[in-house]
This record gives structure tokens, sequence and C-alpha cells, in this order.
């Protein structure tokens, strides 16, 4: 493709735009190699060595989220969010601080609450969006690392970006964004301030519930970025040419897809805040959201596909609320084409920040008077 500037949409639809120089196929060929030819002065001239590390079709992945999130060190493809996640914390020192939020990805939080301390890691869980609380957190000079989910799962929470960047910076920390739930397309954290972005790159920017996949992007090519490439290089983390190839095709319909679903979620939590069964909606486009003012100014074409609703009737009715619906599905994970709903305290156990009334929806690309008919015949059966 040529170097004019055309648009994030238009790049992302077109994958790059890279050709197949052989075939001048429009849809590049997998890259299943595990292993390069050396130049016969003894180099590798390609910038491919061993499959380990180097992969033509991850490459291509990378480059595509590199350019959505304007990540000026490059991206990462792991085999999966959690294994980026952890890659976050694993180029850190035994004994480092680490201030993380509290409401976030369960598996994650549970790792940090135990196998990170475990390691040597001294981290500390505040609510990020609560600057003051924050900044009591972070300790000068001790502090590594800022770890923030925005909007934060499942309940919706919003932080503000650029402050905490701030906050991060001036201690000497790096801060870290989860935005799996936001995406490239309604949030560009390095853009605001954060030195490394994350996704669960399983979620919407795959979009069809058939890959599992993590991703990493950084503002900069630093040292802390170069130890989390070794951190990945060392465990072997990197992801699949297949699954690549089936990221780079999901990302492609990335931008129809988050219109269509963010326009539904928030027509669903528009008429959700009105039902006589429902206590309360949680979504940052809600004026009435807490977090709807940081919201607006930091996420741009809507405010995201998902939602959690509090039922009234407290947890059982919650419960059969989730067993009696007909087009949702009753699933873990989120992002897909498919909409899908869950009880989420049941997942996350003792000690999760998850009301034992909430139902967490991820709404797809269905008709969005279907998903609302569904829902409200669930919501009747379920305080029947």
């Amino acid at each position: 493709m040529s170097t004019k500037s055309w648009s994030p949409r238009s790049l992302t639809a077109q994958a790059m735009g890279k050709i197949d120089p052989v075939t001048k196929a429009v849809v590049p060929p997998i890259h299943v190699a595990t292993t390069y030819i050396r130049d016969e002065d003894n180099g590798y001239s390609t910038g491919f060595i061993y499959g380990r590390p180097d992969n033509e079709t991850t490459r291509e992945a990378e480059s595509l989220l590199a350019m959505l999130e304007e990540a000026k060190g490059g991206a990462l493809l792991f085999g999966s969010g959690s294994a980026a996640a952890t890659a976050v914390f694993l180029a850190l020192s035994p004994g480092d601080h680490v201030v993380a939020s509290k409401v976030m990805y369960w598996a994650l939080r549970n790792w940090l609450m135990t196998e990170a301390k475990r390691w040597g890691l001294n981290v500390e869980f505040v609510e990020t969006d609560d600057l003051a609380a924050l900044k009591a957190a972070v300790k000068p000079g001790v502090t590594k690392l800022i770890w923030a989910e925005t909007p934060s799962n499942p309940l919706w929470t919003i932080t503000d970006i650029a402050a905490v960047a701030e906050i991060a910076h001036k201690a000497g920390a790096k801060l870290a964004v989860d935005s799996t739930c936001a995406s490239p397309v309604h949030t560009r954290p390095l853009t605001l301030g954060a030195d490394i972005v994350m996704h669960s790159a399983t979620k919407v920017l795959n979009g069809h519930s058939d890959v599992i996949a993590g991703a990493l992007c950084a503002r900069e090519d630093d040292e802390f970025w170069s130890r989390i490439k070794t951190v990945r290089r060392g465990q072997g983390g990197i992801l699949g040419p297949f699954e690549a190839y089936l990221l780079m095709r999901g990302m492609r319909t990335l931008h129809v897809r988050q219109e269509r679903q963010s326009a539904s979620a928030m027509a669903l939590a528009q008429r959700l805040s009105a039902h006589p069964l429902v206590a309360r909606v949680l979504y940052p486009g809600l004026p009435q959201h807490p977090g709807h003012d940081i919201a607006a100014r930091q996420m741009e074409n809507g405010f995201g596909f998902m939602l959690s609703v509090q039922v009234t009737g407290g947890e059982q009715a919650a419960i059969r609320t989730a067993a009696h619906v007909e087009l949702y599905k009753r699933a873990t994970s989120l992002g897909g084409v498919e909409s899908l709903i869950e009880h989420r305290a049941s997942i996350e156990g003792a000690g999760s920040p998850c009301p034992t009334d909430l139902l967490r929806l991820s709404t797809g690309i269905e008709d969005v008077e279907d998903l609302y008919a569904d829902f409200d015949q669930a919501l009747k059966a379920g305080h029947g």
C-alpha cells in the first residue's frame, strides 16, 4: 500500500494492505516455518532466526495492532491475554512495589494475589478511579508500576488515564492499562500518557470467539519494553501463526463491529435503566454513571459493548434470569459477535467485588430489539 495517510479504519479493513508478492493475493499466506536459512556471511539479513520469537504472520498482526494503538515501541502478541498481562509483571524485579486496580479481570487479580506475591512482588490494590487513594498508595522511587483497567470488568468503573499517567511518571513508575473492553476504537491509552497497553485479544479484537490471544503495545522502545520482549522470548509465549491469521481476519471488521455493538449497548443500557425489574445498570455511557464525564473525555466513537445489570430480587433472581435467556448465550468471555450473559459472582467466587445480584452482558451484533425482548422475558421469568 502507498504511504498515503489513510485512516486507521481503512488500514484495518485491509490489514495494512499487504499483498502477497508471489501470487498477488489480497490475503497474505500463513507462514508456518519454524526455522530460517542463514546468509553466506553467517548472519540473518531477513531478521528471522527461529520461530519462537520470529514469525511473519504474527509480525503482520502485531504491525496492525501497533498502528491502531499508535504504539511507537511496537506490539507483541502472546498465546493468551493472561500471558500478555503476566509478562509485564515478570519484567519487574522481586521486591518491586506495584499498585493495581481493585476491580479488574478476576484471573489476573488472583494471580497477583498469589503467584506474583510468592515470586516477590509487593502488590497493593486500590480503586484507581479514586485519584486521592491512588496518590496515597504510590511510593515515589519505590513504586515501579501502576496497573489500571478501564473500563474495569465487571463494574465498568472509569480510570482517568492521563491523570494516573501523571501520578505514575512523577513517582518514577510505569503505567500499564488493560484496555480490552475499550479497544483502540474507543480509547488509545498510549496517546493519553500510558506506557503499556494490554489487550486480551481473545475478546473484541478477534471478535469471533475462536482465538485465544493476548497483546501488549508500547509507547516507547525503552529498557522496560526490552525486558518484556526478553520474557516472551524466554518463556516462548508467542502467538502461533494460525491464531495470528485468525486475529488479523477478525480485526479487519473491528470498527464496524464495535460501532454496532457500542450503539446497541447504549440502547440497552438506556432502556433497561427504566425496567421495573432492574435495580441498576452499570454502563459508562449513561449520564448517571460516576465515571461518565471522564469516559466522555477519553473515549470516542461510543462507550463500548459491555454493561452490567443489577436485578431486583437479589442473587437467585439474577441466576434465574440468566437461566431463561434464549438469544443471549450463557457463557464466559466477551466481545464476540454473539451476545453473552453471565452471573459473574458465581465465577469469581469469594473475595470478588462483584455484587451477587449482577449480570454481565456482552453485546453482540444481533438486532437490538431482539436482545431487549429476550432479556425482558428472561427478567420476568426469573422473577416469576
